[in-house]
């Protein structure tokens, strides 16, 4: 069952201070020049939000700005009231990314991974015991496994730096039915314990249906947001005027 999330707030609306994750009127990009502009977006405790637009929306920015990656160039980045400005200040408040690229180290085993973000033999045992597939490929090099298992490596070693804000890059790129239901699974679960979730996704009805709310980003510019429910009723509107052509839209 889908994370409903708390003490519900209309989108855009400022919301409550306590809310997991407020930007309010975030310009950024790379250098000088913004890929992102203006963005107000919230994520409450337990609440699951896809961020969604075609290649180039300013959809990953957002994600490099909202972990300290990336500084503002305008705007406020805020999560559970604090301001993030850089990486220190997102660790601080506990937010976890898997970038797209997954950020594993390729060379090291499952084990040697999972040990660099959880730190604790406990952690790692608690993974292994949630995850079996895991344990099972423990002595594996990372660079050997498959897409999904990685993609699962990487959501796991995020989750164990103790997630209180997760963020997502195209979980579901070049994976297979199953394991994209297994993943989404899991990112379900996470919401039910209290995390909130923003991530981004190319595949607009995996993301809809998973979902809580959404926001649909077209040159850096939020053009659309609802909830999940009322945007799939749309899907088609959307579909033809902010991912025309993208093969990548996937049903």
């Amino acid at each position: 069952m889908k994370a409903t999330a708390p003490a519900a707030t209309a989108p855009g609306s400022a919301g409550p201070s306590s809310a997991a994750l407020e930007l309010d009127g975030l310009t950024a990009g790379h250098g000088q020049a913004p890929a992102v502009r203006e963005l107000d977006l919230r994520v409450a405790a337990g609440e699951i939000v896809a961020l969604l637009g075609p290649n180039g929306a300013g959809k990953t920015t957002t994600l490099d700005t909202v972990c300290g990656v990336l500084p503002p160039l305008a705007g406020q980045v805020n999560v559970f009231g604090h301001p993030v400005r850089d990486l220190r200040q997102a660790a601080r408040q506990r937010i976890a990314y898997v970038p797209e690229h997954r950020g594993l180290f390729r060379d090291l085993t499952v084990e040697e991974n999972l040990r660099l973000r959880a730190r604790t033999r406990r952690k790692v045992q608690a993974v292994y015991d949630r995850f079996d597939v895991l344990g099972a490929l423990r002595d594996r090099q990372t660079g050997l496994l498959s897409g999904g298992e990685q993609q699962l490596l990487a959501l796991v070693c995020a989750l164990s730096l103790d997630a209180r804000l997760l963020l997502i890059d195209e979980m579901t790129m070049g994976l297979a039915p199953m394991v994209v239901s297994g993943l989404v699974d899991i990112v379900k679960e996470v919401a039910a314990e209290g995390v909130a979730v923003l991530f981004v996704e190319q595949h607009l009805h995996i993301a809809l249906e998973l979902c809580d709310r959404a926001y649909v980003l077209s040159h850096g510019r939020c053009v659309r947001e609802g909830t999940g429910g009322e945007l799939r009723h749309r899907v088609d509107e959307l579909a033809s005027l902010y991912f025309a052509g993208d093969p990548s839209l996937g049903r």
